[in-house]
């Protein structure tokens, strides 16, 4: 038939001559498609419900609650185990209680960093209980120099002085004195020069000077002698300014404050020896 002849009906065929191809059904193809969809659908169904028959066959696990740490856990984990229905006992009553942890911080009442014990301050020499060494027997007292041993108090224009004696009779004189008990305290000394005169302190130098009967004279030429650092050495203290001693500088014999100083204590020290003269 050609194909710019319409077609006609296909109610009816008798009218043109042309009759329908009646060897295949109409349809066919849409029914295996349908056919095919549903078998799939059923096997898919089917498949669904074995695996929900098998799911809901297996037995439900019980909830696994924590242990206490067994000991041969290692160190530091928890583990689970199903808790046994043979007894009632709790898990881990079969060991001891644990051991505390040992602590690392030192006790309240303990101090790890002790302070040093201050040192207990030296006492003055004027409270010191000891008695400082007598000087000898003889006519005549020379007092030395601990720290300038080869140097002795001798009266040089007026001013004593720490020197070195030579072995001139008028220096070996000059630096003899007779010690005599304190003019202001018997307990203590003064010194008297061969022409008899005194030592005492004037503007807290030591000089030479007259006797004028004076309380102040008096006391001004009155020194207590104290133990000194040195063994067989004294200090000698102003009876009427305690706490000052009679000590050289610059080979000068002054009077001034104790000092807790080494130099101020081997400057202030002086043994009293046998005269030199």
């Amino acid at each position: 038939m050609p194909e710019d002849k319409s077609r006609p009906p296909l109610d009816r065929p008798w009218e043109s001559g042309w009759a329908p191809d009646t060897t295949r059904a109409p349809g066919t193809r849409r029914l295996w498609l349908a056919g095919a969809l549903a078998l799939a659908t059923i096997s898919a169904c089917v498949t669904a419900v074995t695996v929900l028959e098998n799911e809901s066959a297996e037995p439900a696990p019980e909830a696994a609650e924590p242990t206490t740490l067994g000991s041969s856990a290692p160190g530091g984990l928890i583990s689970f185990a199903t808790p046994s229905k043979s007894t009632g006992e709790t898990p881990g009553a079969d060991r001891g209680r644990p051991s505390p942890t040992p602590t690392t911080s030192a006790p309240a009442d303990a101090d790890p960093s002790p302070k040093p014990q201050k040192k207990a301050p030296k006492p003055s020499p004027s409270h010191a209980t000891s008695k400082p060494p007598k000087p000898p027997a003889s006519h005549g007292t020379s007092i030395r120099s601990v720290n300038y041993p080869d140097r002795y108090w001798r009266v040089r224009d007026g001013y004593v002085r720490l020197d070195q004696i030579g072995s001139g009779p008028e220096q070996r004189e000059d630096a003899t004195f007779k010690r005599v008990s304190g003019l202001a305290d018997s307990s203590c000394h003064s010194f008297a020069t061969a022409d008899g005169r005194y030592l005492r302190h004037r503007s807290f130098v030591l000089v030479k000077d007259t006797d004028d009967g004076s309380a102040l004279f008096d006391k001004d030429a009155t020194f207590c002698p104290r133990p000194a650092a040195s063994s067989g050495a004294v200090m000698l203290e102003s009876v009427n300014y305690p706490g000052r001693f009679l000590r050289h500088r610059n080979f000068q014999l002054r009077l001034e404050p104790y000092q807790h100083d080494g130099l101020y204590l081997a400057d202030s020290a002086f043994r009293l020896v046998a005269g030199l003269d």
